[in-house]
Order: structure tokens, then sequence, then C-alpha cells
């Protein structure tokens, strides 16, 4: 029983440094890239298309949000032209 506390109490930890960190990278990111990493979370992937559809923002502009979520390593980029999709990294 001590085991199994000892491991619940440790996972406990872990979680609560990745919010932590979760919390520190969304709160400098600007709200649409904000919004594109919801929108991934909710259904475990995302388009360009889905982000134009759902913040009504232009395609460019998605685009460029989705680049720099890439680069940043926050989101990975699956397939390539149209059906490039992303998931959270």
């Amino acid at each position: 029983m001590i085991y199994f506390l000892k491991a619940l109490s440790k996972q406990k930890e872990k979680l609560e440094a990745k919010i932590k960190r979760e919390r520190i990278i969304i709160g400098a990111l600007p709200t649409l890239s904000v919004e594109i990493l919801e929108i991934a979370r909710e259904h475990g992937r995302v388009t360009v298309n889905d982000a134009v559809k759902a913040t009504q923002a232009s395609r460019n502009t998605i685009k460029d949000h989705m680049r720099t979520l890439h680069n940043n390593g926050l989101v990975e980029r699956h397939g390539a032209g149209r059906g490039t999709w992303y998931s959270l990294a």
C-alpha cells in the first residue's frame, strides 16, 4: 500500500511540474496560438482549415502561427501539402 501511495505521489509531482511549465509557455504565446493549441487538445489534431473555421483568422496568419508552434516544439507536423495536420507535441 505504501509503495502505491509513493508512486501516486510522484505522479502528482510530475503532473504539477508539467502544468506549471505549460502555464509559463502558454502565458508567453499570442492568443491565436493558444486557441490553436486548445483546438488540438480538444480534438487530438488540428488542420489549418480547422483553425481558420474555429478562429475566423486568415489562412496565412494561421499558417504563420502553426509554423511558429512547430518550430518551438509545441506541435508536431504530420503529412505534407493539403493533407498536413498537427498534433500536440
